[in-house]
């Protein structure tokens, strides 16, 4: 599945040219790709090079020319495997790229990490909206995810700071952060993620504790008909990766952001400034 995924991302942001010929080619004349921010580990690559030396490579990688040689424009653990396997040529596919493609495209194999923690993903999933303009829907398509997924991750990053590291170091899992992102309160949000993380809630606990915050709070009551209000806050939610509400009044109203810290304050000013 990943290695679809990275499939599509690749061909969406550095189109395949009609016929992608392989070329084989000194190993020594490719060199890193300068955006990749993923770090090989030595058990992936000491387990790719010893089939290597047994069946060869067989997936050619991906690099662009660059002054008199290449540059890795994909595959770091097969360039790194073949290395090790004491390779002297390797298999390549030769393609036009950009700077900026080449950091998404990082960005994208980054996301196909395993061990990668869902504010990391966050974080790639909001370089590419704000660095590449991609909508979420084309996030999602290129990095193998559902929609609702990305918006979902997009969301972690409205939490507070303290909270953003419990989830960072481990202390809270995802389920939490996704269900304290029911309550409104910022303040409500630290005291049950530190609970949390010293009491081992479980997430039902934190969904309960959630609905029972947010029923103290004072309810208005919508008509049927204010549908369309609804959506317009899930499509300004997903657009700004921040709750929004929108609050009608007998003329007129007023749409809310909630932001959790100034940095998530700066974004959103960024954001605007760059539409």
């Amino acid at each position: 599945m990943a290695r679809k995924a990275l499939g599509k991302g690749i061909d969406a942001l550095i189109p395949a040219q009609k016929r992608d010929v392989t070329h084989k080619i000194p190993i020594k004349l490719v060199a890193d790709n300068p955006y990749q921010p993923r770090k090989v580990t030595g058990k992936e690559v000491s387990e790719l090079a010893a089939s290597i030396k047994e069946h060869g490579l067989l997936q050619p990688i991906l690099v662009r020319r660059h002054g008199a040689g290449y540059q890795l424009v994909a595959g770091s653990r097969r360039l790194r495997a073949a290395q090790s396997a004491g390779l002297q040529e390797i298999p390549v596919v030769i393609r036009e790229a950009s700077d900026s493609q080449m950091l998404a495209l990082a960005l994208v194999e980054n996301l196909q990490r395993s061990d990668l923690n869902p504010l990391e993903a966050a974080l790639a999933y909001k370089r590419l909206a704000d660095e590449f303009s991609m909508t979420q829907e084309e996030i999602a398509r290129i990095v193998g995810k559902n929609r609702t997924t990305v918006t979902n991750t997009l969301r972690l990053l409205s939490l507070p700071r303290s909270v953003r590291l419990l989830l960072e170091l481990g202390k809270i899992t995802e389920g939490h952060a996704r269900a304290l992102l029911q309550m409104t309160s910022a303040s409500r949000i630290e005291k049950i993620a530190a609970r949390i993380a010293s009491e081992g809630l479980s997430v039902r606990d934190v969904e309960r504790l959630a609905r029972a915050s947010e029923k103290t709070r004072p309810l208005v009551r919508r008509k049927q008909t204010d549908g369309i209000v609804v959506q317009i806050e899930e499509i300004l939610s997903e657009k700004l990766g921040a709750k929004t509400r929108v609050v009608r009044g007998r003329k007129g109203g007023r749409i809310e952001i909630r932001y959790a810290d100034e940095a998530e304050l700066t974004r959103l000013l960024e954001w605007f400034r760059s539409r």
